[in-house]
């Protein structure tokens, strides 16, 4: 038994995944700090000095001045956060967007250059030509 889960640990797509979830984690880091060191600061100057991380609607309790004082107050929603989580969402998005569409590029590419040399020699010339005289129209 200690053999079989030695060899299914060791697999290779185990082991990729595990980088993936590693660097994964490192990139939602980097995110978060883009987000909050970067940009937050840059739409708060632009709103006229808005602090995302305190916005919030007290549900109960007296009124806080701030969120954690509202929290323990009672009920909030925190909707600054809110914001600041979907914006770090939409950057992730993006950027695996980029990815994925990169990898199909790539993906496409070898998966052209491999249909074509399975061709004969033959078939290259002809391909060519025929490529060529479509040029032409």
């Amino acid at each position: 038994m200690l053999k079989e889960f030695k060899e299914f640990a060791l697999k290779g797509n185990m082991i990729d995944l595990a980088i993936g979830v590693i660097i994964g984690g490192a990139f939602g880091g980097l995110v978060n700090s883009i987000v909050n060191d970067i940009l937050m600061p840059i739409i708060g100057f632009i709103t006229g000095g808005i602090d995302f991380s305190n916005m919030f609607i007290q549900l109960a309790g007296e009124k806080q001045a701030t969120l954690s004082a509202a929290k323990t107050a009672g009920a909030t929603i925190s909707y600054g956060n809110f914001i600041t989580l979907l914006i770090n969402f939409l950057i992730i998005a993006w950027v695996l967007f980029l990815f994925v569409k990169g990898m199909n590029k790539i993906r496409r590419k070898q998966e052209k250059e491999e249909s074509s040399k399975k061709m004969s020699l033959e078939e290259q010339l002809l391909s060519e030509i025929r490529d060529l005289l479509a040029k032409k129209k």
